[in-house]
């Protein structure tokens, strides 16, 4: 068991949240009950993960993709007060860490995806959400791609303009198209993230640079299931992942 204040003590510490600028708020976003044995994990918090967590008897729910973004329109009306509202019913609290745990070394989305593809991070400026390094072995191309679906479990889109064998790579979860430019300046092969954009392909082309887009959600599955795990180890929790179908 974990009270909650203690859960936003130790993820704040493990993933310098403060230190971190972000577009909303990382940590507790809406209060449920004090003490926390159960823990539901999911990417977003959406209606559906919100009544899967309940089902399950969740009495907290941590996500990536929480609420109160920038820019976002301040009421609590429609579909978020729907959702928030389900959460108070439930006395069930909302944790959600955005770049935080896209970017920590240890648990966060980047690191997750470095090893489940074998890549070996450079170690080059850790405030970068975007990731730089080497596979473990040259591979052709298609062989890097067929890593991808393998482990993914879906059909990447893929600009191939790059050469045929691939050593060197760049990655980065979640939409990510916006770094491709300063990545091709790290002389890379390859650069994989989960969006793709028009003006990725015009890059990619005339960079000679492949870009592979394998999915927002899929690429984002992974640190919070690591984060829930770490949480559960320390705290004696039972954790469970609710994974979600989305092909975006």
């Amino acid at each position: 068991m974990v009270l909650r204040d203690e859960l936003v003590r130790v993820c704040a510490e493990w993933m310098s949240v403060e230190q971190i600028k972000d577009y909303c708020p990382n940590g507790l976003q809406v209060e449920g009950k004090v003490e926390i044995r159960k823990l539901g994990t999911s990417v977003t918090a959406s209606m559906a993960a919100i009544e899967a967590a309940i089902e399950w008897g969740a009495d907290a729910l941590l996500v990536h993709h929480g609420y109160f973004w920038r820019n976002e329109a301040a009421p609590i009306v429609g579909a978020k007060a729907q959702r928030i509202r389900r959460l108070m019913q439930a006395d069930m609290s909302l944790f959600a860490y955005h770049l935080p745990l896209d970017m920590h070394a240890e648990f966060g989305n980047n690191a997750e995806l470095a090893k489940l593809w074998n890549l070996i991070d450079d170690g080059s400026d850790a405030t970068r959400v975007w990731r730089s390094g080497t596979l473990d072995f040259t591979l052709p191309i298609d062989g890097f791609i067929e890593r991808i679906r393998r482990t993914l479990r879906r059909e990447p889109l893929v600009i191939a303009a790059g050469p045929q064998q691939v050593k060197r790579v760049a990655w980065c979860s979640g939409g990510a198209q916006g770094y491709f430019a300063q990545a091709i300046e790290q002389g890379i092969d390859a650069f994989i993230t989960g969006e793709v954009s028009e003006q990725c392909y015009h890059q990619a082309i005339e960079a000679g640079v492949h870009f592979i887009a394998a999915g927002h959600h899929a690429t984002e599955r992974y640190g919070v299931q690591a984060l829930g795990d770490k949480l559960a180890k320390a705290y004696a929790l039972e954790h469970r992942y609710i994974e979600l179908a989305n092909p975006v």
